[in-house]
């Protein structure tokens, strides 16, 4: 239904709208989209560092990393290394300066098997922000939601006070670990889970209020609201605005600056289909799981398994792609090239 121009001149556009209901994430490294949609905070992961770490304008980020990590020294694999932890927390402190919240920096996935490999390289993403003058209050290290990412973002919060964003999030298992893991925020991927729908079953469309993402992370909502947990849910990876809409309410959702450009433009009226009160009249029993029972709940989910370990190999691939091209800006000049 179009709308008129003088009705769209006293009305908001959804986007502005989304922001009565939902804290609103903007999902890029690219600091102009953030400056334009002005959101309350912002989320990288390897994949869109990578993309922007190609972009001309960013490539003094880029060269200040390589820099540290020469200056650090040690093994060629070693400065690597510290130059990609030291690219990655360069483009969160420019994001915090474009936002009045919190950006989240991601561990590399390749550590997703490993509890205290997570440990460590989190507390270092930690005190290289700390050099730059940013608290850990500003910041929420990304982990994947494995059982031992989930372990290790308990381990982070309750001993060394750092706040966890668990990202790669399929199924209610894990949703249900991280809640009583006591994390700060999960990160449940919509649009992923959408994309296996489709390309496993029969149905190749969905209206929004049954897409199977929604309807995911709808349900972890109500489950974090009935029982209380104060975990922050916001949804993640969106195929289209529909989906957005459907969880207006939801406590955060982080969108890419493509859909919040289409949301910036459309003029609708948005009703929030997410609420406490509502959640917490909803027929759901509490679970409890051990280790034993994670495995297996989540292994009964086959989108889940199959979305988590590809998630997980897709941001491996990239890591693994940021570091070649690190070093070749660090090597190729000194062998020559």
């Amino acid at each position: 239904m179009s709308v008129s121009p003088v009705k769209r001149q006293k009305m908001e556009s959804v986007l502005d709208q989304l922001k009565h209901h939902t804290t609103v994430v903007a999902d890029t490294g690219d600091f102009n989209a953030i400056d334009e949609y002005k959101p309350l905070d912002a989320t990288t992961n390897p994949s869109l560092i990578l993309a922007a770490a190609q972009m001309p304008a960013y490539q003094e980020l880029v060269d200040d990393a390589v820099a540290y990590g020469k200056k650090l020294g040690g093994s060629e694999e070693e400065q690597i290394k510290n130059a990609c932890d030291k690219l990655f927390v360069l483009f969160g402190a420019e994001i915090l300066k474009r936002i009045p919240g919190r950006v989240s920096t991601e561990v590399d996935a390749r550590l997703s098997f490993d509890k205290e490999g997570m440990i460590q390289r989190a507390r270092r993403l930690i005190d290289l922000y700390k050099e730059a003058g940013i608290g850990k209050d500003r910041i929420l290290i990304k982990l994947s939601s494995t059982w031992e990412g989930i372990q290790a973002g308990k381990v982070l919060e309750a001993e060394h006070g750092i706040h966890c964003n668990m990202t790669l999030l399929f199924s209610f298992a894990q949703a249900v670990a991280c809640a009583e893991a006591g994390v700060t925020l999960i990160s449940p991927f919509v649009g992923r889970i959408l994309d296996w729908y489709v390309a496993n079953g029969d149905k190749k469309s969905y209206e929004p209020s049954e897409d199977p993402g929604v309807k995911s992370v709808t349900k972890i909502y109500n489950y974090y609201k009935k029982f209380g947990y104060k975990t922050i849910v916001m949804g993640a990876s969106f195929r289209n605005t529909g989906e957005i809409k459907a969880l207006t309410g939801c406590d955060y959702l982080t969108i890419s600056p493509k859909l919040l450009a289409e949301l910036s433009k459309e003029y609708v009226k948005l009703t929030p289909t997410l609420s406490v009160k509502e959640a917490q009249a909803c027929e759901l029993e509490e679970l409890h799981l051990d280790e034993k029972a994670f495995r297996w709940h989540h292994n009964e989910d086959q989108m889940a398994v199959e979305k988590l370990s590809d998630g997980i190999r897709k941001f491996a691939a990239d890591a693994i792609k940021l570091e070649r091209m690190l070093k070749e800006r660090m090597f190729s000049a000194e062998n020559g090239k």
